[in-house]
């Protein structure tokens, strides 16, 4: 019974996050970005994963993390975006341009949804 109860909890955990990133991928295709792919993830353990790559109208590569927190404690969603998942959101756009033919322009946003609404932040952060 206990195994049960916490399968549920982990699908309804990955539902809200396929809401949330839903949202997020409406949102962003309403102010003019075109969706590249979805919950890219590089191969292999230890790698990343990119929640959205999106393509804005001059062509600059668009890496999306989207967070969700309803509770503000711990920073909220943006402070859930740790340095560790910075590196390893760094990692996977490295790794997902060396498959492309040349080297765009290249920006890093969060989308946070909190109680008060969504907030993208452009340029949230950047890497080396």
């Amino acid at each position: 019974m206990r195994g049960q109860t916490q399968e549920k909890n982990s699908f309804t955990t990955k539902q809200s996050g396929d809401a949330a990133e839903d949202r997020a991928l409406h949102y962003l295709l309403a102010h003019g970005l075109q969706l590249v792919q979805r919950n890219y993830r590089t191969p292999g353990r230890g790698g990343g994963e990119i929640d959205l790559i999106m393509q804005d109208r001059h062509a600059t590569m668009v890496f999306v993390e989207v967070r969700k927190r309803l509770h503000p404690s711990y920073g909220g969603p943006l402070g859930s975006v740790s340095a560790s998942k910075r590196k390893r959101i760094a990692f996977a756009a490295k790794f997902f341009l060396m498959r492309l033919k040349y080297e765009p322009t290249c920006r890093f946003d969060v989308v946070a949804i909190d109680t008060n609404g969504l907030h993208w932040l452009q340029g949230a952060f950047t890497v080396d």
